[in-house]
């Protein structure tokens, strides 16, 4: 699995994200547009009846992944690909650092792919002295900011338009701009010279066709297609979740992850690529080597959480998540953010990594009403905070606070006491527990009991 070094401390990146007012403004204003776009997107659609099929569909794939995987590996080898197997993060980055290798190439340019974020591929070919262009705009942005994605939809939601003018203007020389339009041209003019340039391409895929050995990916941006028809090769690394039984179930998906994501009816390009350049075709790649990715996954669809794999990453999860929406990204200090993201982390990178992350949530639902394919995310949530407590990896503070709690609910008394108390200690606690008791409401001098 793709291991991070060090535990994520969650509650003390939360603070410092509560205190940085730019972000705070920047992410309230993103998420409640994608949000609000949803909701006027999926208005008038038969949501659940959507929802229902694209789950069941997904549910089919997990029972019979191994059988699906094959499938799509046998036909798109028939269709001219070549398909590389990689069981996890090192053998998938020696994988795509051999083909560079053996082929002499040296620039890459890459469409947005979570799962290179996920095995760290980027920095892996760097070190080796390949060039790695990222060429979504989002993307882009924040490789030259040398940050990691705040949004698996919108990897710079965090930054407003004054930041990216400013880092423009620093990075690249341009005169500064914080106008939208011109901030794009400019990214424009120097990614064009990059995909002419470039000896690869490298993307993901949103979906894997596997009766026809097909991949689907959906853009907003025409980089997409840029980078997968423009240079000779092109390398698509996917995980083997992403595959779908057929074309017949494409249109389902077509129709509700553009609605989730950006509130779209259809995404603004949806490139379908099968097999390599065609005798007579112009553009396509010549060789297309596909990478798919375990990485844990196998094992994750045999045990109790196998439903966060039906993700089909939207971000919708994000977007209306309270915790998510007041601290972005970055806090979440791990590849996936959000509710989806707080299960994924556990699961690839390991409890003892990744269990702060489970006080990211509120446990509201709100996730799991807006999913897509019916991730069941508040259930998982709080099987995940089960065997955290079970595991004994929550403070020893905490545990000893919630036993007495316990206790204290089961005695009227007791319970009552606790309540006259609860003013007077109220002082003693903000002192401890910094940013965190601040924000709650003061309690009551006469509790409800009292004035009924």
């Amino acid at each position: 699995m793709s291991r991070l070094s060090g535990k994520v401390s969650f509650r003390v990146n939360a603070v410092e994200a509560l205190e940085n007012s730019s972000l705070r403004s920047a992410m309230s204003n993103a998420t409640e547009v994608f949000s609000q776009r949803r909701s006027e997107a999926v208005a008038s659609a038969p949501l659940d009846e959507w929802r229902e099929i694209a789950s069941q569909t997904r549910l089919m794939v997990l029972d019979n992944l191994p059988h699906y995987v094959d499938l799509f590996a046998r036909n798109a080898t028939a269709a001219g690909a070549v398909v590389h197997r990689a069981r996890d993060a090192e053998s998938a980055r020696e994988i795509a650092a051999s083909l560079l290798k053996d082929r002499c190439i040296r620039k890459i340019v890459k469409s947005k792919s979570m799962v290179t974020e996920e095995i760290h591929l980027n920095a892996h070919l760097e070190a080796l002295g390949f060039k790695v262009v990222e060429t979504d705009l989002g993307e882009y942005i924040i490789q030259i900011a040398k940050e990691g994605p705040s949004h698996i939809i919108v990897p710079a939601i965090h930054k407003n338009r004054q930041q990216v003018g400013k880092l423009f203007s620093a990075i690249l020389g341009c005169d500064y701009s914080e106008d939208p339009t011109v901030l794009t041209k400019i990214a424009r003019r120097v990614l064009r010279e990059e995909f002419l340039s470039a000896d690869a391409g490298m993307s993901g895929a949103n979906f894997a066709v596997a009766d026809t050995g097909s991949l689907v990916i959906f853009t907003n941006e025409g980089n997409g297609r840029m980078v997968t028809t423009l240079p000779p090769v092109h390398i698509a690394v996917l995980s083997i979740e992403k595959v779908i039984p057929s074309f017949a179930d494409l249109p389902k998906f077509m129709r509700l992850l553009p609605r989730s994501a950006t509130g779209q009816s259809l995404t603004t390009y949806m490139s379908v690529i099968t097999g390599t350049r065609k005798p007579g075709q112009s553009t396509g790649a010549k060789e297309l080597h596909i990478i798919l990715l375990d990485n844990g996954r196998s094992h994750i669809a045999q045990g109790p959480c196998r439903e966060i794999l039906k993700c089909v990453r939207c971000g919708a999860c994000m977007n209306v998540c309270p915790v998510y929406r007041l601290v972005g990204g970055h806090a979440y200090a791990s590849t996936y953010p959000g509710p989806m993201g707080i299960i994924l982390t556990a699961l690839l990178d390991g409890m003892d990594r990744a269990e702060t992350l489970l006080d990211a949530t509120t446990l509201c639902g709100a996730c799991g009403d807006v999913c897509p394919v019916k991730v069941p995310l508040p259930s998982l949530l709080r099987y995940l905070r089960e065997m955290r407590t079970d595991l004994g990896l929550t403070p020893v503070t905490e545990q000893g606070a919630m036993k007495a709690f316990g206790i204290a609910v089961q005695s009227p008394s007791l319970f009552h006491m606790g309540q006259s108390l609860s003013h007077t200690l109220w002082p003693l606690a903000r002192g401890t527990v910094r940013g965190v008791l601040e924000r709650l409401p003061k309690p009551s001098q006469k509790p409800f009991r009292k004035r009924m």
